[in-house]
């Protein structure tokens, strides 16, 4: 039995084996069954052993999952797990309930069945996916972000999770939506393209795409620059929503908790710096957006005194059919 192959086997795979790699190894199956009689090893799945008899950490479980079914190779949270996206919606947190699932893909054309606590995926595409040369094995990384936002529960979950990825700069939203419409079997897949083109726009939470989705559009509001670059004083400053004719700059805040001294200064001073220049800044938050219709209501009553028309209801009961003409249509003395 060659040792030392075997211990470079271990270190790679984080002192997880399979049978088969140690039988290439020199090993005999009186070799593996002493050394599981001795409790050196320990069986995690059938032919699938590791070298310690205590909990498994999650790479572990991970290796054990993929050595039971190879050639595969980690798919949606698991996936993003190891590429570094280790936290957030549909990926879960260490120590979660979710950590007691690995999910692995594997070539759809193969008969496999799947281990206890793995769920398996079959993929058409998979050589063409699948990055079986790192450690562990896994999708590409816009492969596994489409899997999990088409699957987690919530929409707002979906845009955060690709979101949340572009703004890092770990993909962007052109190669997730050439992703989305190379797959046609996506049950989100209208909402998706959805998301990715509010993305590629300038749309970078998900409290930025509530706004423009459940406010802007449905009442006929403009359609507002989005992430404008300005310079100030104190540096560049990117706007989240500016109306550039009504001179009208939206903030959006999507914080639950907005208390940190250094945050409120900076809001204060770009706020400071909007009205310098002649701006009128409106700052939002989840409290406002929740409320879209009264949100809307207030923001054509602004954009209305300040020359704009064209505000519409989005239902009968909408609060901005009701608003007085004269606050839609009434243009700034001279």
């Amino acid at each position: 039995m060659d040792t030392v192959a075997i211990e470079q086997l271990l270190r790679v795979q984080d002192g997880v084996v399979a049978r088969r790699q140690a039988l290439a190894c020199g090993a005999t199956d009186n070799d593996v069954e002493r050394l599981l009689r001795r409790r050196e090893w320990a069986v995690v799945h059938p032919g699938v052993y590791v070298t310690h008899t205590g909990p498994l950490p999650w790479r572990q479980q991970a290796w054990a999952a993929l050595l039971a079914v190879e050639p595969a190779a980690l798919a949606g949270p698991s996936a993003l797990r190891v590429h570094g996206l280790g936290s957030g919606p549909g990926v879960g947190r260490p120590g979660a309930a979710e950590e007691l699932t690995i999910h692995v893909a594997v070539d759809r054309d193969r008969h496999v069945k799947a281990p206890a606590g793995v769920v398996l995926t079959r993929r058409s595409n998979f050589a063409a996916v699948a990055l079986l040369h790192l450690s562990p094995p896994r999708l590409r990384l816009d492969e596994a972000l489409v899997d999990v936002a088409d699957a987690v529960g919530r929409e707002s979950d979906a845009v955060a999770v690709l979101a949340d990825a572009c703004q890092q700069g770990r993909t962007t939203p052109e190669r997730l939506l050439a992703v989305v419409r190379g797959r046609s079997r996506l049950r989100r897949r209208r909402l998706l393209v959805e998301v990715l083109s509010d993305v590629s726009v300038g749309v970078r939470s998900v409290l930025e795409r509530r706004f423009v989705r459940d406010v802007e559009r449905p009442h006929a509001l403009p359609t507002g620059r989005r992430q404008r670059r300005v310079v100030t004083s104190r540096g560049p400053r990117y706007r989240d929503v500016e109306y550039l004719e009504q001179r009208t700059v939206v903030e959006l805040d999507g914080r639950l908790v907005h208390s940190a001294p250094d945050v409120r200064w900076q809001d204060l001073e770009r706020d400071v710096d909007g009205a310098i220049s002649g701006d009128t800044t409106v700052r939002l938050g989840w409290v406002h957006v929740a409320q879209p219709c009264r949100t809307a209501a207030v923001l054509a009553r602004l954009l209305g005194r300040l020359g704009w028309r064209g505000a519409e209801p989005c239902s009968p009961a909408c609060p901005v059919g009701s608003l007085p003409l004269v606050d839609l249509a009434r243009r700034p003395a001279c």
